[in-house]
Protein backbone atom coordinates (compact mmCIF):
# COMPACT_ATOMS: atom_id res chain seq x y z
CA UNK A 1 0.00 0.00 0.00
CA UNK A 2 1.42 3.39 -1.00
CA UNK A 3 1.73 6.35 1.39
CA UNK A 4 -1.16 8.11 -0.37
CA UNK A 5 -3.40 5.03 -0.04
CA UNK A 6 -2.47 4.64 3.63
CA UNK A 7 -3.24 8.31 4.27
CA UNK A 8 -6.63 7.95 2.56
CA UNK A 9 -7.47 4.91 4.69
CA UNK A 10 -6.51 6.70 7.91
CA UNK A 11 -8.54 9.75 6.95
CA UNK A 12 -11.54 7.51 6.28
CA UNK A 13 -11.15 5.81 9.66
CA UNK A 14 -10.97 9.24 11.31
CA UNK A 15 -14.27 10.21 9.63
CA UNK A 16 -15.85 7.10 11.11
CA UNK A 17 -14.69 8.09 14.57
CA UNK A 18 -11.99 5.43 14.89
CA UNK A 19 -9.33 6.79 17.20
CA UNK A 20 -6.66 4.20 16.56
CA UNK A 21 -5.76 0.99 14.76
CA UNK A 22 -5.72 -2.31 16.62
CA UNK A 23 -2.49 -4.23 16.10
CA UNK A 24 -3.42 -7.50 17.79
CA UNK A 25 -3.41 -10.43 15.33
CA UNK A 26 -7.01 -11.40 16.14
CA UNK A 27 -8.26 -8.10 14.67
CA UNK A 28 -6.61 -8.82 11.34
CA UNK A 29 -7.35 -12.50 10.94
CA UNK A 30 -10.56 -13.76 9.38
CA UNK A 31 -12.86 -15.24 12.06
CA UNK A 32 -12.84 -19.01 12.08
CA UNK A 33 -15.91 -20.40 10.35
CA UNK A 34 -15.88 -23.38 12.71
CA UNK A 35 -16.69 -21.26 15.76
CA UNK A 36 -20.07 -20.96 17.47
CA UNK A 37 -22.89 -19.32 15.59
CA UNK A 38 -24.10 -15.90 16.67
CA UNK A 39 -27.20 -15.74 18.83
CA UNK A 40 -30.47 -15.42 16.97
CA UNK A 41 -31.82 -11.85 16.86
CA UNK A 42 -35.20 -10.99 18.24
CA UNK A 43 -36.84 -10.03 14.97
CA UNK A 44 -37.32 -13.13 12.78
CA UNK A 45 -38.06 -12.41 9.15
CA UNK A 46 -37.77 -15.54 7.09
CA UNK A 47 -38.06 -15.46 3.29
CA UNK A 48 -40.57 -17.77 1.63
CA UNK A 49 -39.49 -21.38 1.56
CA UNK A 50 -38.49 -22.57 -1.91
CA UNK A 51 -41.16 -24.62 -3.62
CA UNK A 52 -40.77 -28.37 -3.74
CA UNK A 53 -39.05 -29.69 -6.82
CA UNK A 54 -39.28 -33.16 -8.28
CA UNK A 55 -35.80 -33.19 -9.80
CA UNK A 56 -32.99 -34.77 -7.75
CA UNK A 57 -30.83 -32.52 -5.57
CA UNK A 58 -27.22 -32.23 -6.69
CA UNK A 59 -24.61 -32.43 -3.94
CA UNK A 60 -21.49 -30.41 -4.75
CA UNK A 61 -18.01 -31.07 -3.45
CA UNK A 62 -17.58 -27.55 -2.07
CA UNK A 63 -19.31 -24.17 -1.84
CA UNK A 64 -17.05 -22.96 -4.66
CA UNK A 65 -18.31 -25.77 -6.89
CA UNK A 66 -21.90 -25.03 -5.91
CA UNK A 67 -21.49 -21.34 -6.76
CA UNK A 68 -19.97 -22.28 -10.10
CA UNK A 69 -23.01 -24.45 -10.81
CA UNK A 70 -25.38 -21.61 -9.88
CA UNK A 71 -23.48 -19.29 -12.18
CA UNK A 72 -23.73 -21.82 -14.97
CA UNK A 73 -27.49 -22.18 -14.38
CA UNK A 74 -27.89 -18.41 -14.54
CA UNK A 75 -25.94 -18.32 -17.77
CA UNK A 76 -23.49 -15.84 -19.22
CA UNK A 77 -26.21 -14.32 -21.41
CA UNK A 78 -29.31 -14.68 -19.23
CA UNK A 79 -32.55 -13.65 -20.96
CA UNK A 80 -35.09 -14.44 -18.23
CA UNK A 81 -36.21 -10.81 -17.92
CA UNK A 82 -36.28 -7.76 -20.15
CA UNK A 83 -32.97 -6.36 -18.88
CA UNK A 84 -31.08 -8.37 -21.49
CA UNK A 85 -32.74 -6.17 -24.14
CA UNK A 86 -32.17 -2.87 -22.33
CA UNK A 87 -28.46 -2.32 -22.80
CA UNK A 88 -26.73 -4.47 -20.21
CA UNK A 89 -23.22 -5.54 -21.19
CA UNK A 90 -22.93 -8.71 -19.13
CA UNK A 91 -24.27 -10.65 -16.17
CA UNK A 92 -22.63 -9.65 -12.85
CA UNK A 93 -22.87 -12.75 -10.67
CA UNK A 94 -20.97 -12.25 -7.42
CA UNK A 95 -17.46 -12.36 -6.06
CA UNK A 96 -15.54 -13.33 -2.96
CA UNK A 97 -14.91 -16.15 -0.52
CA UNK A 98 -17.33 -19.07 -0.99
CA UNK A 99 -16.90 -19.86 2.73
CA UNK A 100 -17.32 -16.28 3.94
CA UNK A 101 -18.81 -15.54 7.35
CA UNK A 102 -19.84 -12.09 6.08
CA UNK A 103 -21.88 -11.38 2.95
CA UNK A 104 -22.85 -8.03 1.46
CA UNK A 105 -25.95 -7.71 -0.74
CA UNK A 106 -26.54 -4.64 -2.87
CA UNK A 107 -29.21 -3.60 -5.31
CA UNK A 108 -27.90 -4.04 -8.86
CA UNK A 109 -24.77 -3.48 -10.95
CA UNK A 110 -23.91 0.06 -12.01
CA UNK A 111 -22.01 1.22 -15.06
CA UNK A 112 -18.55 0.20 -13.80
CA UNK A 113 -19.82 -3.18 -12.63
CA UNK A 114 -21.54 -3.77 -15.97
CA UNK A 115 -18.25 -3.16 -17.76
CA UNK A 116 -15.99 -5.15 -15.42
CA UNK A 117 -18.40 -7.97 -14.55
CA UNK A 118 -17.82 -7.68 -10.79
CA UNK A 119 -20.07 -6.12 -8.14
CA UNK A 120 -19.04 -2.96 -6.29
CA UNK A 121 -15.98 -1.89 -8.27
CA UNK A 122 -16.87 1.77 -8.85
CA UNK A 123 -16.59 4.64 -6.37
CA UNK A 124 -19.18 3.07 -4.08
CA UNK A 125 -17.31 -0.22 -4.29
CA UNK A 126 -14.04 1.42 -3.33
CA UNK A 127 -15.75 2.88 -0.28
CA UNK A 128 -17.20 -0.54 0.56
CA UNK A 129 -13.68 -1.99 0.44
CA UNK A 130 -12.54 0.63 2.98
CA UNK A 131 -15.50 -0.23 5.22
CA UNK A 132 -14.56 -3.91 5.08
CA UNK A 133 -10.96 -3.09 5.93
CA UNK A 134 -12.12 -0.90 8.83
CA UNK A 135 -13.37 -4.02 10.65
CA UNK A 136 -10.13 -5.89 10.08
CA UNK A 137 -11.11 -7.92 7.01
CA UNK A 138 -10.12 -7.89 3.37
CA UNK A 139 -12.43 -7.75 0.38
CA UNK A 140 -11.43 -11.30 -0.54
CA UNK A 141 -12.54 -12.52 2.92
CA UNK A 142 -16.20 -11.66 2.29
CA UNK A 143 -18.76 -12.48 -0.40
CA UNK A 144 -20.44 -9.70 -2.38
CA UNK A 145 -23.53 -9.98 -4.58
CA UNK A 146 -26.56 -8.03 -5.76
CA UNK A 147 -30.27 -8.78 -5.84
CA UNK A 148 -30.26 -8.17 -9.60
CA UNK A 149 -27.44 -9.51 -11.76
CA UNK A 150 -27.84 -7.13 -14.71
CA UNK A 151 -27.63 -3.35 -14.82
CA UNK A 152 -31.02 -1.61 -15.13
CA UNK A 153 -30.99 1.24 -17.68
CA UNK A 154 -29.94 4.53 -16.15
CA UNK A 155 -29.33 2.76 -12.82
CA UNK A 156 -33.08 2.84 -12.11
CA UNK A 157 -34.51 0.62 -9.40
CA UNK A 158 -35.14 -2.96 -10.47
CA UNK A 159 -38.76 -3.68 -11.31
CA UNK A 160 -40.87 -6.47 -9.70
CA UNK A 161 -40.75 -8.82 -12.69
CA UNK A 162 -36.96 -8.47 -12.83
CA UNK A 163 -36.63 -9.22 -9.12
CA UNK A 164 -38.91 -12.24 -9.46
CA UNK A 165 -36.67 -13.79 -12.10
CA UNK A 166 -33.34 -12.95 -10.47
CA UNK A 167 -33.71 -13.23 -6.68
CA UNK A 168 -33.85 -17.07 -6.64
CA UNK A 169 -30.20 -17.03 -7.72
CA UNK A 170 -29.35 -14.70 -4.83
CA UNK A 171 -31.15 -17.04 -2.41
CA UNK A 172 -29.08 -19.94 -3.76
CA UNK A 173 -25.90 -17.90 -3.30
CA UNK A 174 -26.85 -17.17 0.31
CA UNK A 175 -27.72 -20.78 1.04
CA UNK A 176 -24.44 -21.93 -0.49
CA UNK A 177 -22.12 -19.46 1.26
CA UNK A 178 -24.03 -19.80 4.57
CA UNK A 179 -22.69 -16.55 6.05
CA UNK A 180 -23.09 -15.76 9.72
CA UNK A 181 -23.96 -12.16 8.90
CA UNK A 182 -25.58 -10.58 5.84
CA UNK A 183 -25.31 -6.82 5.42
CA UNK A 184 -28.06 -5.45 3.19
CA UNK A 185 -26.70 -2.31 1.53
CA UNK A 186 -29.37 0.31 1.02
CA UNK A 187 -33.14 0.53 0.94
CA UNK A 188 -33.82 -1.66 -2.05
CA UNK A 189 -31.73 -4.65 -0.95
CA UNK A 190 -33.07 -4.48 2.61
CA UNK A 191 -36.68 -4.17 1.52
CA UNK A 192 -36.31 -7.00 -0.98
CA UNK A 193 -34.70 -9.44 1.45
CA UNK A 194 -36.97 -8.57 4.37
CA UNK A 195 -40.17 -8.33 2.31
CA UNK A 196 -40.98 -4.93 3.78
CA UNK A 197 -41.81 -1.43 2.58
CA UNK A 198 -40.30 0.20 5.67
CA UNK A 199 -37.74 2.90 4.83
CA UNK A 200 -34.09 2.18 5.49
CA UNK A 201 -34.11 4.81 8.25
CA UNK A 202 -36.61 2.68 10.17
CA UNK A 203 -34.95 -0.72 9.77
CA UNK A 204 -31.32 0.41 10.00
CA UNK A 205 -29.83 -0.32 13.42
CA UNK A 206 -31.93 -3.46 13.89
CA UNK A 207 -31.07 -7.14 13.46
CA UNK A 208 -33.18 -9.76 11.74
CA UNK A 209 -33.06 -13.53 11.55
CA UNK A 210 -32.70 -14.41 7.88
CA UNK A 211 -32.38 -18.01 6.80
CA UNK A 212 -29.44 -19.17 8.99
CA UNK A 213 -27.84 -15.74 9.28
CA UNK A 214 -28.27 -12.44 11.05
CA UNK A 215 -29.23 -9.70 8.61
CA UNK A 216 -28.17 -6.13 9.35
CA UNK A 217 -29.49 -3.37 7.05
CA UNK A 218 -27.35 -0.27 6.58
CA UNK A 219 -26.92 2.60 4.16
CA UNK A 220 -25.57 1.99 0.67
CA UNK A 221 -22.01 3.23 0.03
CA UNK A 222 -23.34 5.39 -2.81
CA UNK A 223 -25.52 7.18 -0.25
CA UNK A 224 -22.46 7.76 1.91
CA UNK A 225 -20.72 9.44 -1.02
CA UNK A 226 -23.62 11.89 -1.19
CA UNK A 227 -24.14 12.12 2.58
CA UNK A 228 -20.80 11.73 4.40
CA UNK A 229 -22.45 12.49 7.75
CA UNK A 230 -24.12 9.04 7.60
CA UNK A 231 -20.74 7.29 7.80
CA UNK A 232 -20.90 7.34 11.59
CA UNK A 233 -24.16 5.34 11.58
CA UNK A 234 -22.70 2.82 9.15
CA UNK A 235 -19.67 2.49 11.41
CA UNK A 236 -21.97 1.68 14.34
CA UNK A 237 -23.59 -1.03 12.20
CA UNK A 238 -20.22 -2.42 11.18
CA UNK A 239 -18.99 -2.50 14.76
CA UNK A 240 -21.99 -4.69 15.52
CA UNK A 241 -21.11 -6.90 12.54
CA UNK A 242 -17.56 -7.23 13.84
CA UNK A 243 -18.81 -8.11 17.34
CA UNK A 244 -21.03 -10.89 15.99
CA UNK A 245 -18.22 -12.32 13.88
CA UNK A 246 -15.89 -12.23 16.88
CA UNK A 247 -18.51 -13.95 19.03
CA UNK A 248 -19.07 -10.91 21.27
CA UNK A 249 -22.87 -11.03 21.06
Amino acid sequence: MSQDQLKAHLEFFEELGIEGVRLEPQWHARPESTGPRAAEPLEPNEPPEPSERSEPITVHASPAAALAAIREDLGADCSRCKLHTLGRTQVVFGVGNPNADLMFVGEAPGADEDIQGEPFVGRAGQLLTKIIEAIGLRREDVYIANVIKCRPPGNRNPEPDEVEQCEPFLFRQIDTVKPKVIVALGKFAAQCLLRTNDPITRIRGREFKYREAILIPTYHPAYLLRTPSAKREVWEDMKRVRAILQGDT
